[in-house]
């Protein structure tokens, strides 16, 4: 019996899951964010050890017997990251096939396989990734917060702060986000949310994001205008994307990924309207399976593994 192992690590969470040859997902975990541009190596490491450990010990399995992992992590577009996160893996899982590569090229692969699209992800971080029938691919954003990630949960809580900073410079309206995101932290004060903002922004931003959905649903105009902002520019990474790949006036398909969508009816129809005002023909999803799960299929494939469970009449998608 082989078994393959599949890792999502993003800016807020790391999901792993564990396949059987012929299909079962047989363990899974869960674990803290394992990006380590955001949080570090040690602790981008400790967050992918611990998932593992934890799908491990549900599929009653010790690590030298996982044949293929893939993991896909926000951060590993860079060579170092790779290097360092094959390293890791490698002394890991001993035996096992491994290969690192990007959240969104995971993302993709779970939404597609090896066709055509685009998917749009957006959590913590925010991007575009998509691919052709020629096999060309195009990516918009996923810059990180310091220079990018527009339309992220981090930017709308980031500007969720900035309108209460505003407000009390008396420089605009009064918004209940004050109030509001004050209760959601348990900040007493004014002070001590600037102090944890200091010290963990990746820890306060984020959070933020729910406080402002539920602002915007009360009415609030600054909490409305944020997500104005952040479908605006969601849509615009897509549409960069879109452009390069040629499906400007053709249907495709277009996934949308990530904690950003499904919370807000409000959010994702404006984000809808803009995408199809630049892109008529997109076939709108939400991307329903993990993107976990598409690693470790992808995982399959690299022992053959895939083929044997689609002959054998097991889940081969």
């Amino acid at each position: 019996m082989t078994y393959s192992l599949g890792i999502d690590g993003g800016g807020t969470k790391t999901d792993c899951v564990i396949l059987r040859a012929d299909g079962e997902i047989i363990g899974r975990g869960a674990a803290g964010p394992s990006n380590p541009l955001r949080v570090g190596y040690p602790a981008a490491f400790e967050a992918l050890r611990s998932a593992a450990a934890m799908a491990l010990a549900e599929a009653d399995l010790v690590p030298r017997q996982i044949s293929a992992a893939v993991a896909g992590l926000a951060g590993a577009g860079r060579r170092t990251a790779v290097r360092r996160a094959m390293v890791f893996l490698t002394e890991t899982l001993p035996n096992a096939t491994n290969f690192v590569t990007t959240d969104l090229e995971i993302a993709l692969q779970t939404a597609f396989g090896e066709g055509e699209g685009v998917v749009l992800v957006a959590g913590t971080g925010s991007a575009a990734f998509g691919r052709n029938a020629q096999g060309e691919t195009a990516r918009a954003g996923g810059f990180g917060p310091w220079v990018g990630d527009e339309g992220s949960a981090y930017d709308m809580g980031r500007r969720a702060v900035a309108a209460v900073a505003h407000t009390r410079d008396h420089s605009a309206p009064v918004t209940i986000l004050a109030e509001m995101i004050a209760t959601e932290l348990e900040c007493p004060s004014w002070d001590d949310l600037a102090d944890r903002i200091a010290q963990h922004p990746d820890d306060i931003f984020p959070k933020i994001f729910p406080v402002v959905v539920a602002a915007a649903e009360a009415g609030d105009s600054a909490a409305q205008e944020i997500l104005f902002s952040a479908a605006l520019a969601l849509a615009q990474l897509v549409l960069s994307a879109v452009r390069r790949l040629g499906f400007e006036a053709r249907a495709f398909p277009l996934a949308r990924v990530g904690g950003v969508f499904g919370h807000s009816r409000m959010l994702d129809a404006m984000l809808d309207s803009v995408l199809r005002s630049g892109a008529p023909l997109a076939q709108i999803t939400h991307l329903k399976i993990s993107p976990a799960v598409g690693a470790a299929r992808m995982a399959q494939r690299l022992t053959g593994t895939l083929a044997v469970s689609a002959a054998n009449g097991g889940s081969s998608r």
